[in-house]
Protein backbone atom coordinates (compact mmCIF):
# COMPACT_ATOMS: atom_id res chain seq x y z
CA UNK A 1 0.00 0.00 0.00
CA UNK A 2 1.78 3.48 -1.23
CA UNK A 3 0.28 6.49 1.06
CA UNK A 4 0.21 9.88 -0.48
CA UNK A 5 1.28 11.95 3.13
CA UNK A 6 0.21 15.52 1.41
CA UNK A 7 -3.71 14.53 2.04
CA UNK A 8 -5.49 13.06 4.67
CA UNK A 9 -5.44 13.34 8.59
CA UNK A 10 -2.13 14.22 9.87
CA UNK A 11 -1.80 12.20 12.98
CA UNK A 12 -3.71 9.24 11.38
CA UNK A 13 -1.48 9.03 7.68
CA UNK A 14 2.11 9.36 9.87
CA UNK A 15 1.54 6.50 12.65
CA UNK A 16 0.16 4.31 9.56
CA UNK A 17 3.02 4.80 7.62
CA UNK A 18 5.43 4.48 10.53
CA UNK A 19 3.99 1.61 11.99
CA UNK A 20 5.62 -0.51 9.44
CA UNK A 21 8.77 0.58 9.43
CA UNK A 22 8.82 0.26 13.68
CA UNK A 23 7.77 -3.42 13.17
CA UNK A 24 10.28 -4.09 10.49
CA UNK A 25 13.71 -2.45 12.55
CA UNK A 26 12.03 -4.10 16.22
CA UNK A 27 12.64 -7.19 14.00
CA UNK A 28 15.68 -6.57 12.54
CA UNK A 29 16.96 -5.93 16.39
CA UNK A 30 15.47 -8.76 17.18
CA UNK A 31 17.64 -10.80 14.93
CA UNK A 32 20.74 -8.79 16.57
CA UNK A 33 19.47 -9.79 19.84
CA UNK A 34 19.36 -13.50 18.64
CA UNK A 35 23.26 -13.06 18.00
CA UNK A 36 23.74 -11.28 21.38
CA UNK A 37 21.23 -13.89 23.02
CA UNK A 38 22.49 -17.14 21.72
CA UNK A 39 26.22 -16.28 22.09
CA UNK A 40 26.10 -15.08 25.29
CA UNK A 41 24.24 -17.80 26.46
CA UNK A 42 25.65 -20.77 24.48
CA UNK A 43 30.17 -19.19 23.84
CA UNK A 44 29.97 -17.13 27.51
CA UNK A 45 31.36 -13.34 28.11
CA UNK A 46 34.16 -13.44 25.81
CA UNK A 47 32.48 -14.24 22.56
CA UNK A 48 29.01 -11.40 23.58
CA UNK A 49 32.09 -8.72 23.91
CA UNK A 50 33.85 -9.81 20.60
CA UNK A 51 29.79 -9.49 19.09
CA UNK A 52 28.80 -6.72 21.11
CA UNK A 53 32.26 -4.76 19.33
CA UNK A 54 31.72 -6.01 16.01
CA UNK A 55 28.01 -4.87 16.37
CA UNK A 56 29.12 -1.36 17.11
CA UNK A 57 32.11 -1.58 14.05
CA UNK A 58 29.30 -2.71 11.46
CA UNK A 59 26.23 -0.33 12.43
CA UNK A 60 28.99 2.45 11.97
CA UNK A 61 30.08 0.65 8.50
CA UNK A 62 26.35 0.48 7.51
CA UNK A 63 26.00 4.11 8.43
CA UNK A 64 27.53 5.14 5.52
CA UNK A 65 25.39 3.80 2.65
CA UNK A 66 22.10 3.99 5.07
CA UNK A 67 23.07 7.41 5.24
CA UNK A 68 23.62 7.72 1.24
CA UNK A 69 19.92 5.74 1.12
CA UNK A 70 18.29 8.32 3.65
CA UNK A 71 19.80 11.44 1.94
CA UNK A 72 18.55 10.38 -1.78
CA UNK A 73 15.01 8.68 -0.38
CA UNK A 74 14.56 12.54 0.47
CA UNK A 75 15.16 13.93 -2.35
CA UNK A 76 12.42 10.83 -3.86
CA UNK A 77 9.86 12.30 -1.61
CA UNK A 78 10.45 15.31 -2.85
CA UNK A 79 10.05 14.79 -6.46
CA UNK A 80 6.81 12.53 -5.44
CA UNK A 81 5.44 15.32 -3.86
CA UNK A 82 5.98 17.77 -7.21
CA UNK A 83 4.63 14.34 -9.29
CA UNK A 84 8.25 14.67 -11.16
CA UNK A 85 8.16 11.64 -12.25
CA UNK A 86 10.51 11.93 -14.85
CA UNK A 87 13.09 13.48 -12.44
CA UNK A 88 12.19 10.91 -9.90
CA UNK A 89 12.97 8.03 -12.53
CA UNK A 90 16.62 9.57 -13.40
CA UNK A 91 17.61 9.89 -9.64
CA UNK A 92 16.79 6.50 -9.01
CA UNK A 93 19.24 5.42 -11.14
CA UNK A 94 21.65 7.32 -10.24
CA UNK A 95 21.70 7.23 -6.61
CA UNK A 96 21.80 3.45 -6.53
CA UNK A 97 25.04 3.25 -8.92
CA UNK A 98 26.39 5.87 -7.12
CA UNK A 99 25.89 3.88 -3.73
CA UNK A 100 26.71 0.36 -5.25
CA UNK A 101 30.41 2.19 -6.19
CA UNK A 102 30.93 3.62 -2.43
CA UNK A 103 29.42 -0.07 -1.12
CA UNK A 104 32.24 -1.73 -3.36
CA UNK A 105 34.73 0.43 -2.42
CA UNK A 106 34.60 0.67 1.46
CA UNK A 107 33.78 -3.46 1.26
CA UNK A 108 37.80 -3.86 0.01
CA UNK A 109 38.74 -0.90 2.26
CA UNK A 110 37.56 -2.94 5.51
CA UNK A 111 39.07 -6.27 4.44
CA UNK A 112 42.80 -4.55 3.69
CA UNK A 113 42.48 -2.57 7.34
CA UNK A 114 41.12 -5.29 9.79
CA UNK A 115 44.26 -5.31 11.67
CA UNK A 116 44.13 -1.39 12.42
CA UNK A 117 40.31 -1.64 13.11
CA UNK A 118 41.01 -3.97 15.75
CA UNK A 119 43.77 -1.95 17.26
CA UNK A 120 41.72 1.39 16.76
CA UNK A 121 39.16 -0.49 18.68
CA UNK A 122 41.26 -1.65 21.41
CA UNK A 123 40.18 -5.00 21.93
CA UNK A 124 41.57 -6.88 24.41
CA UNK A 125 43.95 -10.26 23.38
CA UNK A 126 41.24 -12.65 24.64
CA UNK A 127 38.51 -10.72 22.45
CA UNK A 128 40.94 -10.22 19.11
CA UNK A 129 40.72 -13.85 17.74
CA UNK A 130 36.80 -14.21 18.53
CA UNK A 131 36.69 -10.96 17.13
CA UNK A 132 38.35 -11.46 14.19
CA UNK A 133 36.95 -14.36 12.90
CA UNK A 134 33.19 -12.96 13.49
CA UNK A 135 34.50 -9.55 11.71
CA UNK A 136 36.26 -11.48 8.81
CA UNK A 137 33.03 -13.29 7.33
CA UNK A 138 30.48 -10.42 8.42
CA UNK A 139 31.99 -7.72 6.48
CA UNK A 140 30.78 -10.38 3.19
CA UNK A 141 27.10 -8.97 3.87
CA UNK A 142 27.56 -5.18 3.70
CA UNK A 143 26.81 -5.49 -0.03
CA UNK A 144 23.54 -7.58 0.92
CA UNK A 145 23.12 -5.12 3.74
CA UNK A 146 23.39 -1.75 0.94
CA UNK A 147 21.27 -3.18 -1.48
CA UNK A 148 18.14 -3.88 1.28
CA UNK A 149 18.78 -0.41 2.55
CA UNK A 150 18.66 1.44 -0.86
CA UNK A 151 15.36 -0.41 -2.20
CA UNK A 152 13.66 0.03 1.39
CA UNK A 153 14.51 3.83 1.17
CA UNK A 154 13.03 4.01 -2.13
CA UNK A 155 9.86 2.38 -1.46
CA UNK A 156 9.30 4.20 1.47
CA UNK A 157 10.18 7.52 0.21
CA UNK A 158 7.55 6.71 -2.38
CA UNK A 159 5.06 6.19 0.36
CA UNK A 160 5.39 2.53 0.68
CA UNK A 161 6.49 0.83 3.94
CA UNK A 162 4.71 -2.37 4.19
CA UNK A 163 7.03 -4.23 1.53
CA UNK A 164 10.06 -3.79 3.07
CA UNK A 165 8.69 -4.82 6.83
CA UNK A 166 7.55 -8.54 4.72
CA UNK A 167 11.45 -8.96 3.61
CA UNK A 168 12.82 -8.14 6.76
CA UNK A 169 10.71 -10.43 8.52
CA UNK A 170 11.56 -13.42 6.03
CA UNK A 171 15.40 -12.65 6.87
CA UNK A 172 14.99 -12.02 10.88
CA UNK A 173 12.64 -15.57 11.00
CA UNK A 174 15.84 -17.38 9.07
CA UNK A 175 18.88 -15.62 11.03
CA UNK A 176 17.35 -16.48 14.21
CA UNK A 177 16.77 -20.37 12.95
CA UNK A 178 20.24 -20.07 11.97
CA UNK A 179 22.08 -19.22 15.05
CA UNK A 180 20.12 -21.67 16.43
CA UNK A 181 21.53 -24.01 14.18
CA UNK A 182 24.92 -22.72 13.84
CA UNK A 183 26.24 -21.95 17.38
CA UNK A 184 23.90 -23.63 19.92
CA UNK A 185 23.20 -27.27 17.50
CA UNK A 186 26.25 -27.49 15.20
CA UNK A 187 29.80 -26.51 16.60
CA UNK A 188 30.26 -23.66 14.43
CA UNK A 189 31.29 -21.24 17.50
CA UNK A 190 31.74 -17.52 17.03
CA UNK A 191 31.68 -17.87 12.78
CA UNK A 192 28.25 -19.85 13.44
CA UNK A 193 26.68 -16.23 14.33
CA UNK A 194 28.25 -14.09 11.43
CA UNK A 195 26.91 -16.96 8.93
CA UNK A 196 23.57 -16.68 10.52
CA UNK A 197 23.26 -12.95 9.69
CA UNK A 198 24.74 -13.01 6.29
CA UNK A 199 22.62 -15.19 4.95
CA UNK A 200 20.07 -13.72 6.45
CA UNK A 201 20.90 -10.41 5.15
CA UNK A 202 21.33 -11.86 0.92
CA UNK A 203 17.88 -13.40 1.77
CA UNK A 204 16.42 -9.92 1.79
CA UNK A 205 18.44 -7.92 -0.07
CA UNK A 206 17.65 -10.69 -3.31
CA UNK A 207 14.18 -10.69 -2.20
CA UNK A 208 13.41 -6.79 -2.78
CA UNK A 209 15.63 -6.25 -5.54
CA UNK A 210 13.29 -8.67 -7.32
CA UNK A 211 10.44 -7.06 -5.75
CA UNK A 212 11.00 -3.94 -7.47
CA UNK A 213 12.13 -4.98 -10.51
CA UNK A 214 8.97 -7.06 -10.92
CA UNK A 215 6.19 -4.64 -9.55
CA UNK A 216 8.06 -1.29 -9.76
CA UNK A 217 8.30 -0.93 -13.39
CA UNK A 218 7.06 2.92 -13.00
CA UNK A 219 9.32 4.15 -10.60
CA UNK A 220 12.33 2.85 -13.27
CA UNK A 221 13.88 4.31 -16.18
CA UNK A 222 13.70 2.29 -19.05
CA UNK A 223 16.87 1.74 -21.12
CA UNK A 224 15.82 4.67 -23.67
CA UNK A 225 15.65 6.95 -20.49
CA UNK A 226 19.39 6.21 -19.29
CA UNK A 227 20.77 9.83 -18.84
CA UNK A 228 23.43 11.46 -17.13
CA UNK A 229 21.88 14.47 -14.91
CA UNK A 230 24.27 16.56 -13.34
CA UNK A 231 21.96 18.86 -11.84
CA UNK A 232 20.24 15.60 -10.36
CA UNK A 233 23.82 14.33 -9.56
CA UNK A 234 24.06 17.37 -7.52
CA UNK A 235 21.17 16.94 -5.32
CA UNK A 236 21.73 13.51 -4.84
CA UNK A 237 25.44 14.60 -3.65
CA UNK A 238 24.47 17.23 -1.50
CA UNK A 239 21.37 15.67 0.70
CA UNK A 240 22.93 12.14 0.74
CA UNK A 241 26.97 13.15 1.20
CA UNK A 242 25.81 15.23 4.08
CA UNK A 243 22.96 12.63 5.73
CA UNK A 244 25.91 10.02 4.74
CA UNK A 245 28.25 12.27 6.98
CA UNK A 246 25.62 12.46 9.59
CA UNK A 247 25.06 9.17 10.33
CA UNK A 248 28.65 7.83 10.11
CA UNK A 249 30.20 11.04 12.11
CA UNK A 250 27.13 10.00 14.78
CA UNK A 251 28.60 6.23 14.61
CA UNK A 252 31.87 7.22 14.12
CA UNK A 253 31.73 8.88 17.89
CA UNK A 254 29.82 5.47 19.16
CA UNK A 255 33.21 3.45 18.00
CA UNK A 256 35.37 6.24 19.28
CA UNK A 257 33.19 5.42 22.80
CA UNK A 258 33.01 1.91 21.69
CA UNK A 259 37.03 2.11 22.40
CA UNK A 260 37.17 3.54 25.17
CA UNK A 261 34.47 1.09 27.01
CA UNK A 262 36.83 -1.52 25.84
CA UNK A 263 39.89 -0.22 27.88
CA UNK A 264 37.99 -1.11 31.12
CA UNK A 265 38.17 -4.78 29.94
CA UNK A 266 35.76 -8.20 29.24
CA UNK A 267 33.67 -7.46 32.35
CA UNK A 268 32.20 -4.11 31.09
CA UNK A 269 32.36 -4.71 27.28
CA UNK A 270 29.76 -7.56 27.55
CA UNK A 271 27.76 -4.98 30.01
CA UNK A 272 27.92 -2.55 27.53
CA UNK A 273 27.24 -5.35 24.60
CA UNK A 274 24.25 -6.32 26.41
CA UNK A 275 22.79 -3.08 27.24
CA UNK A 276 23.62 -1.45 23.97
CA UNK A 277 20.96 -4.05 22.75
CA UNK A 278 18.35 -3.25 25.10
CA UNK A 279 18.81 0.42 24.47
CA UNK A 280 18.51 0.69 20.94
CA UNK A 281 15.29 -1.95 20.84
CA UNK A 282 14.24 0.71 23.15
CA UNK A 283 14.26 4.18 21.56
CA UNK A 284 14.14 2.01 17.80
CA UNK A 285 10.10 3.21 17.81
CA UNK A 286 10.60 7.11 18.36
CA UNK A 287 13.42 6.79 15.41
CA UNK A 288 11.30 5.12 13.14
CA UNK A 289 8.74 7.30 14.02
CA UNK A 290 11.29 10.13 12.75
CA UNK A 291 11.86 8.28 9.83
CA UNK A 292 8.67 8.51 8.87
CA UNK A 293 8.36 11.48 10.19
CA UNK A 294 11.19 12.88 7.56
CA UNK A 295 9.13 11.35 4.63
CA UNK A 296 5.98 13.33 5.66
CA UNK A 297 8.38 16.71 5.49
CA UNK A 298 9.57 16.12 2.35
CA UNK A 299 6.72 14.84 0.42
CA UNK A 300 4.55 18.22 2.10
CA UNK A 301 7.89 20.18 1.24
CA UNK A 302 7.82 19.12 -2.60
CA UNK A 303 4.00 19.88 -2.39
CA UNK A 304 4.80 23.27 -0.68
CA UNK A 305 1.88 22.38 1.77
CA UNK A 306 3.19 24.78 4.83
CA UNK A 307 0.47 24.65 7.22
CA UNK A 308 0.43 20.61 6.99
CA UNK A 309 4.29 20.61 7.61
CA UNK A 310 3.69 22.90 10.95
CA UNK A 311 0.64 20.93 11.96
CA UNK A 312 2.32 17.60 11.50
CA UNK A 313 5.42 19.14 13.63
CA UNK A 314 3.45 19.69 16.78
CA UNK A 315 2.03 16.69 17.04
CA UNK A 316 5.61 14.92 16.26
CA UNK A 317 7.28 16.23 19.31
CA UNK A 318 4.43 15.68 21.43
CA UNK A 319 3.98 11.87 20.88
CA UNK A 320 7.53 10.97 20.58
CA UNK A 321 8.36 12.82 23.68
CA UNK A 322 5.39 11.19 25.58
CA UNK A 323 6.17 7.74 24.11
CA UNK A 324 10.31 8.19 25.28
CA UNK A 325 9.07 9.01 28.72
CA UNK A 326 7.10 5.59 28.77
CA UNK A 327 9.86 3.51 27.51
CA UNK A 328 12.31 5.29 30.04
CA UNK A 329 10.14 4.68 32.91
CA UNK A 330 9.64 0.77 31.88
CA UNK A 331 13.64 0.21 31.01
CA UNK A 332 14.38 2.25 34.69
CA UNK A 333 12.08 -0.38 36.74
CA UNK A 334 13.27 -3.28 34.87
CA UNK A 335 16.83 -3.01 34.02
CA UNK A 336 17.95 -6.00 36.05
CA UNK A 337 15.30 -8.29 34.27
CA UNK A 338 16.18 -7.18 30.85
CA UNK A 339 19.90 -7.56 31.95
CA UNK A 340 19.07 -11.37 32.76
CA UNK A 341 17.93 -11.84 29.11
CA UNK A 342 21.04 -11.76 27.70
CA UNK A 343 23.68 -12.43 30.74
CA UNK A 344 23.78 -15.75 33.13
CA UNK A 345 23.10 -14.81 36.59
CA UNK A 346 26.16 -15.69 37.95
CA UNK A 347 27.65 -12.88 35.76
CA UNK A 348 27.30 -11.03 38.61
CA UNK A 349 29.87 -8.07 37.75
CA UNK A 350 28.85 -7.98 34.10
CA UNK A 351 24.81 -7.70 35.20
CA UNK A 352 25.48 -4.80 37.38
CA UNK A 353 27.43 -2.55 35.17
CA UNK A 354 24.60 -3.18 32.78
CA UNK A 355 22.06 -1.93 35.11
CA UNK A 356 24.15 1.12 35.94
CA UNK A 357 24.22 2.05 32.36
CA UNK A 358 20.48 1.96 31.60
CA UNK A 359 19.75 3.68 34.94
CA UNK A 360 21.87 6.79 33.44
CA UNK A 361 21.40 7.01 30.10
CA UNK A 362 17.87 4.98 29.92
CA UNK A 363 16.31 7.85 31.86
CA UNK A 364 16.56 10.88 29.28
CA UNK A 365 14.84 8.74 25.88
CA UNK A 366 12.81 12.14 25.13
CA UNK A 367 16.42 13.65 24.60
CA UNK A 368 17.06 11.32 21.53
CA UNK A 369 13.52 11.27 20.77
CA UNK A 370 13.53 14.67 19.88
CA UNK A 371 16.84 15.18 18.49
CA UNK A 372 15.68 12.06 15.72
CA UNK A 373 12.94 14.64 14.77
CA UNK A 374 14.86 17.61 14.43
CA UNK A 375 17.43 14.93 11.77
CA UNK A 376 14.63 13.88 10.05
CA UNK A 377 13.18 17.58 9.73
CA UNK A 378 16.39 19.18 8.06
CA UNK A 379 16.95 16.53 6.09
CA UNK A 380 13.43 16.54 4.23
CA UNK A 381 13.70 20.92 3.66
CA UNK A 382 17.63 20.29 1.97
CA UNK A 383 18.88 21.61 5.12
CA UNK A 384 20.85 18.02 5.88
CA UNK A 385 23.95 20.13 6.96
CA UNK A 386 22.15 21.20 9.96
CA UNK A 387 21.76 17.27 10.66
CA UNK A 388 25.30 17.20 10.63
CA UNK A 389 26.07 20.16 13.20
CA UNK A 390 23.78 18.27 15.66
CA UNK A 391 25.32 15.39 15.03
CA UNK A 392 28.66 16.84 16.18
CA UNK A 393 27.19 18.82 19.16
CA UNK A 394 25.91 15.53 20.28
CA UNK A 395 28.57 13.05 19.78
CA UNK A 396 31.44 15.43 20.23
CA UNK A 397 29.82 16.05 23.21
CA UNK A 398 29.52 12.80 24.67
CA UNK A 399 33.19 11.62 23.12
CA UNK A 400 35.01 14.55 24.88
CA UNK A 401 32.44 14.10 28.34
CA UNK A 402 33.18 10.42 27.91
CA UNK A 403 36.94 10.74 27.64
CA UNK A 404 37.36 13.35 30.16
CA UNK A 405 35.28 11.87 32.77
CA UNK A 406 36.45 8.36 32.62
CA UNK A 407 39.39 9.62 33.39
CA UNK A 408 38.70 10.84 36.84
CA UNK A 409 39.35 7.60 39.15
CA UNK A 410 36.49 8.71 41.45
CA UNK A 411 34.10 8.62 38.08
CA UNK A 412 35.31 6.22 35.80
CA UNK A 413 32.82 4.36 33.43
CA UNK A 414 30.19 6.15 34.63
CA UNK A 415 31.34 9.69 33.27
CA UNK A 416 31.00 7.74 29.81
CA UNK A 417 27.08 6.40 30.55
CA UNK A 418 26.41 10.57 31.52
CA UNK A 419 28.00 11.72 28.58
CA UNK A 420 24.87 10.19 26.56
CA UNK A 421 22.10 12.16 27.91
CA UNK A 422 23.83 15.65 27.93
CA UNK A 423 25.04 15.60 24.71
CA UNK A 424 21.26 14.43 23.20
CA UNK A 425 20.00 17.57 25.12
CA UNK A 426 22.45 19.74 23.90
CA UNK A 427 22.01 19.17 20.38
CA UNK A 428 18.19 19.31 20.69
CA UNK A 429 18.64 22.74 22.37
CA UNK A 430 20.85 23.95 19.53
CA UNK A 431 17.84 22.49 16.94
CA UNK A 432 15.47 23.75 18.76
CA UNK A 433 16.61 27.52 18.61
CA UNK A 434 17.95 27.19 14.85
CA UNK A 435 14.16 26.21 14.04
CA UNK A 436 12.68 29.40 15.97
CA UNK A 437 15.27 31.66 13.97
CA UNK A 438 14.71 29.97 10.58
CA UNK A 439 10.85 29.08 10.86
CA UNK A 440 9.73 31.14 8.06
CA UNK A 441 12.15 30.60 5.57
CA UNK A 442 12.97 26.70 6.47
CA UNK A 443 10.01 25.31 3.85
CA UNK A 444 10.29 28.39 1.28
CA UNK A 445 10.83 25.79 -1.70
CA UNK A 446 14.76 26.36 -3.07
Amino acid sequence: MYYDLTRGKISRSLILFALPMIAGNLLQQFYNIADTLIVGRVLGSNALAAVGSSYTLMTFLTSIFLGLSMGAGALFSIYQGRKDLSSLKLSILHAFLLILAVTLVLNLAVYAGIEPILTFLRVPDEVRPGMRTYLLIIFAGLIATSVYNFFSCMLRALGNSSVPLIFLAVSAVLNIALDLLFVAVLPFGIAGAALATILAQYVSAVGILLYVLLRCRMWLPTKKEWSFSHSILKEILNLSSMTCIQQSVMNFGILMVQGLVNSFGPAVMAAFAAAVKIDTFAYLPVQDFGNAFSIFIAQNYGAQKTDRIHKGIRGAFAAAIGFSIAVSALVFVFAALLMRIFIDGSETAVITEGVHYLRIEGAFYAGIGCLFLFYGLYRAVGRPGMSVVLTVVSLGTRVVLAYALSAIPAIGVTGIWWSVPIGWFLADAVGGVYYWMKKKALFEMK
